[in-house]
């Protein structure tokens, strides 16, 4: 993918190189654009509820970027000879929903014939450039701060395989609608350097990647990061998303597990649908601040470890 743009203008400020949420192009001084799409397979069977989280997981890279989404365009995948258009219908105002609730406009849109539903959106977004945040701006003495629990990975694969109990998947559709509008806000307000959204490379891949654009390690408190209630019932059962095993192995060359069991491993690979934010903070009282603004507005978060100097790894405490 770097070759595609060997010799990008100045007005791209973050682009193909550190493989980021979202591109951003510089309109003026004080304004760029940020650009992203995303769509995903259904993950839920109801389809208004999908609608509304493919919706919250593809703008929640403008959130990341520290942008405010302006306008999007929906995406979709149908299998047009099994698939209903009043199904569709649900998916699309799932998608609407997901749109009023973040202020932004669905302008319209492109479908496919597909064997396999698809559903998602290009989103277009502002930002000041320099209030940006990006995954390369972390810094050693940084705290990190994980915005929603882990698990909607392990989930997702226990409903398809009709493992999950009803209150589980009840809790992984509350965090999976949940916009991190509110965490790229709190981040911001309390002097986030650098952020990144937490999906399918999961926790152990977005921060490898965080630390290694940064110049950085990073170390993880096991305990602190929240995990969504149920999960690790289900993980030890072996509800676990083939993706997830392949982020652990891409993620072990940079990775020190010391004591850490093999199920919390696995759950800091799982491979999130519509995952918080992963805050680079300025200081540990600025990371506190921020948990205890977004745990008051209902989101679990938590204050899950530091940046120290290093070279791109990560090592992981009990």
């Amino acid at each position: 993918m770097r070759g595609l743009t060997p010799d990008p203008p100045p007005e791209l400020l973050v682009g193909l190189d550190t493989a980021d949420d979202a591109a951003v192009w510089q309109t003026d001084r004080g304004r760029a654009l940020v650009l992203t799409a995303d769509f995903i397979t259904p993950v839920v069977d109801d389809a208004r509820t999908w609608g509304r989280i493919a919706a919250t997981n593809a703008v929640s890279d403008v959130y990341a970027m520290g942008g405010r989404p302006l306008l999007a365009l929906n995406l979709v995948g149908w299998n047009s000879e099994e698939l209903s258009n009043d199904l569709l219908a649900e998916v699309l105002a799932g998608g609407e929903d997901t749109a009023r609730a973040c202020g932004f406009v669905v302008g319209g849109g492109h479908t496919v014939d597909d064997p396999e539903p698809k559903y998602g959106m290009a989103v277009v977004g502002e930002v000041d450039p320099r209030r940006m945040l990006t995954n390369a701006g972390l810094r050693p003495h940084n705290a990190l701060v994980l915005t929603k629990p882990l698990g909607t990975g392990v989930i997702s694969t226990a409903v398809k395989r009709g493992e999950a109990r009803a209150e589980v998947v009840d809790r992984a559709v509350a965090e999976m609608v949940r916009s991190n509008e509110k965490a790229a806000a709190a981040g911001l307000r309390h002097g986030a350097t650098a952020a990144t959204d937490v999906t399918g490379f999961g926790l152990l891949g977005h921060g490898l990647r965080m630390a290694q654009e940064s110049g950085v390690d990073l170390e993880i408190s096991v305990s602190e990061v929240p995990v969504i209630e149920g999960v690790r019932e289900l993980a030890a059962l072996g509800m676990v998303p083939g993706g997830s095993q392949r982020n652990l192995d891409w993620a072990a060359p940079h990775l020190d597990i010391g004591d850490v069991t093999d199920t919390s491993v696995t759950l800091l690979a799982d491979a999130q649908t519509s995952g918080g934010l992963l805050l680079g903070m300025v200081s540990p009282d600025a990371a506190q601040a921020a948990v205890t603004e977004l745990r008051l507005s209902g989101h679990d978060a938590a204050v899950i470890g530091k940046v120290t100097e290093g070279s791109g790894r990560i090592h992981l405490t009990p």
